[in-house]
């Protein structure tokens, strides 16, 4: 009975004396001790305020209104550089730093062969057809000589196109093959990186119930990028 007295009265003593030495903390001191509880929280008072006490924990505490400096990252250095030839390409990166004005130029800054759309006076293919005529081969022959002779590399897209005779999906097969037959006549003539690609009936440039104007829609062009 004497001992549970005892242990009330000196856990009565112990909060009082945490009272009496502990005071709201202030502002004004930099590096407060905070009194902390037996799970090592801040003891704050009825109104959230922390409490500071002489053998306290001493550090900063954001709830208790400390500021803590925040460390900020480092800024990235920019490089200084620039693009003489005003061709989309920093100087640090352009192998052909003397560009024309205006001139379409590869990831390396160098000059590459425009696109081109094939525009012959006899008809491109003849009806359900991919066999090359001269005249296309001619054409083929005259672009992959100023593919060579551009500096930069060129990645070459040869897109197929056909007239509106026929059903839509065989159109489309027909169109492919007319595309791969260009495409593999310019790697015969040392020209890579070709992608093939066929639109069918899809993009007529004149009226398909003309006979000229069909002839004009079965036809290739060539992207260059």
């Amino acid at each position: 009975m004497f001992k549970d007295a005892n242990k009330k009265i000196a856990t009565v003593a112990a909060a009082v004396g945490l009272i009496m030495g502990s005071t709201v903390a202030s502002a004004e001191d930099p590096m407060r001790a905070y009194a902390m509880d037996a799970e090592k929280s801040v003891v704050t008072n009825a109104f959230g305020e922390c409490w500071q006490s002489k053998g306290g924990v001493k550090e900063l505490i954001e709830k208790c209104g400390d500021v803590i400096a925040k460390e900020e990252p480092a800024p990235t250095p920019v490089p200084v550089d620039g693009d003489d030839d005003n061709d989309g390409v920093p100087n640090s990166r352009d192998k052909c730093p003397n560009t024309r004005a205006g001139a379409t130029v590869d990831a390396d800054g160098c000059e590459i062969t425009e696109n081109l759309t094939i525009n012959l006076v006899v008809e491109e293919f003849d009806f359900d057809s991919a066999v090359l005529k001269p005249e296309m081969k001619a054409a083929l022959e005259d672009f992959a000589d100023k593919v060579k002779a551009s500096p930069g590399h060129e990645s070459v897209t040869v897109i197929g196109h056909t007239d509106s005779t026929g059903p839509e999906a065989y159109n489309l097969k027909l169109s492919e093959r007319r595309a791969q037959a260009a495409a593999d006549y310019l790697e015969s003539l040392g020209i890579d990186s070709i992608t093939v690609k066929g639109m069918g009936e899809s993009q007529p440039i004149a009226d398909n119930s003309t006979r000229e104007g069909r002839a004009q829609n079965r036809r290739i062009e060539i992207t260059t990028h």
